[in-house]
């Protein structure tokens, strides 16, 4: 699983609220110290029978089969004076989603419950977060800010710099956009609401420990994580060695009316990450020469191995109810997929529709395409029957994993929301030798 975060019904602006002005089940206070809240989303999805050529240890089952998660989140904040606050959330998540979250690249369900080679996660409560945040003001003047579970403040120093560190996710932070970023009231594919060339460091539940430093400005921000790396290739514990693993992310943003005197956003993200992972190539010479029976990239795997990559992200009001957005990443793909997904190039279109014009403000509509894909040390490995930690079809006839993905969203009551998702997978795991697949789901959403 891999969290993306607190839902934007938690900070919806004041005009976006219901005739009674909520937008959660219970009201939240704007003044108090402390913050309370929670959510549920479950997810329900199915697919029908899809062609396959042949099946390997990886590969999305193909016979028609349904699954259903269930993620509950209970957050929790304290102003501990005006410019330092504390928060902890616990959270639930059940549910290993269609094929238990293998056989894509662009998994069909941000919220399912990965395994750890075939092995289920204990399905108990769970620490998500524990963070500490302090604020340094550089100027006088104060602009708005959203209170929520990730900050408390109703406003905040234009000029600040902010100290985040803790246990958190680093998708609260970085990538985010208006219409591509929430599983729990937009898009529900990984690929969608998450850059899948940002192989961000995480344990198998989406969660790291690190430290986060900030500097934001009237029209810009640069915001560094110094981050922990999991042990193993989606491994659930993190290695606290940070001389031996380590994780580096930054990210420049850009904000103001960018197009047509309207909002908008660029954001530039590198990253690098410090492991014990594996190389591909090495992993095919091994192979062909005869030193492992196929290839092993677990085998290959070498302390201080570096995977680094580039994204670009940007997101663009056109009117006030009508938005797009694109991201594009890149990452070396010798270095083994270690943390979030198998993929070494993505790019994304996206668009969102507020349901203003047909008098259901608090309704959204979204259409998404993504097309991913791998290096050609990669696909090798994979087509000589190499096994990720996601993908082995112990062949790979192999295609860009092209995604499409549909949502119409809607607001039943205060905090109650349902929404109908389609997705379109052509070419899972990259392999044209099966698929296509077609994931029709259903979302039910709580905010408290």
């Amino acid at each position: 699983m891999q969290s993306t975060g607190p839902s934007s019904a938690e900070g919806a602006k004041p005009e976006e609220s219901t005739p009674d002005g909520q937008v959660t089940l219970f009201p939240h206070s704007e003044t108090s110290r402390y913050w309370i809240s929670g959510q549920a989303n479950i997810v329900f999805q199915w697919h029908p029978d899809f062609p396959a050529k042949y099946n390997g240890p990886n590969s999305l089952t193909p016979q028609a089969q349904s699954a259903t998660t269930h993620v509950l989140t209970l957050y929790t904040g304290f102003d501990l004076t005006h410019t330092t606050e504390v928060f902890a959330d616990v959270e639930y998540a059940s549910g290993g989603g269609i094929g238990n979250a293998v056989g894509l690249a662009g998994i069909t369900d941000l919220d399912d419950v990965r395994t750890i080679e075939g092995v289920p996660l204990p399905e108990v409560p769970y620490l998500a977060r524990l963070m500490l945040r302090h604020i340094i003001p550089l100027s006088g003047e104060e602009v708005p800010a959203l209170r929520g579970p990730l900050g408390l403040g109703a406003s905040l120093p234009a000029r600040r710099i902010e100290l985040r560190i803790g246990k958190f996710d680093l998708v609260d932070f970085f990538d985010c956009n208006s219409g591509g970023s929430d599983s729990h009231l937009q898009f529900l594919n990984w690929t969608v609401d998450n850059n899948g060339a940002w192989d961000y460091a995480a344990n198998t539940r989406g969660y790291t420990d690190g430290v986060m430093l900030e500097y934001d400005d009237y029209r810009w921000s640069v915001r560094f994580a110094e981050a922990l790396m999991p042990k193993t290739a989606n491994g659930i514990y993190l290695d606290a060695d940070v001389l031996r693993a380590h994780s580096e992310n930054l990210e420049g943003e850009l904000r103001g009316d960018l197009l047509a005197g309207r909002s908008g956003a660029v954001r530039v993200l590198m990253y690098a990450n410090h492991a014990d992972m594996g190389d591909y190539r090495e992993a095919i010479d091994d192979f062909l020469e005869g030193l492992t029976p196929e290839p092993n990239i677990v085998a290959t795997r070498r302390q201080g191995r570096v995977k680094y990559g580039f994204g670009v992200n940007f997101d663009q009001e056109l009117t006030k109810q009508l938005g797009v957005f694109v991201r594009w990443g890149w990452n070396n793909g010798r270095t083994e997929s270690f943390a979030y997904t198998e993929v070494d190039q993505t790019v994304e279109l996206g668009s969102w529709l507020q349901g203003q014009a047909w008098h259901r403000k608090l309704d959204k509509v979204g259409l998404a395409f993504v097309s991913n894909a791998i290096s050609g040390d990669h696909r090798e490995y994979l087509r000589l029957g190499g096994l990720g930690f996601l993908l082995g079809d112990s062949n790979l006839n192999y295609g860009r994993e092209d995604i499409w993905e549909g949502y119409y969203n809607v607001h039943l009551w205060r905090g109650v929301y349902g929404a109908l998702n389609i997705q379109h997978v052509q070419n899972p795991g990259y392999n044209r030798d099966r698929g296509p697949v077609l994931v029709p789901g259903l979302r039910v959403h709580l905010d408290f």
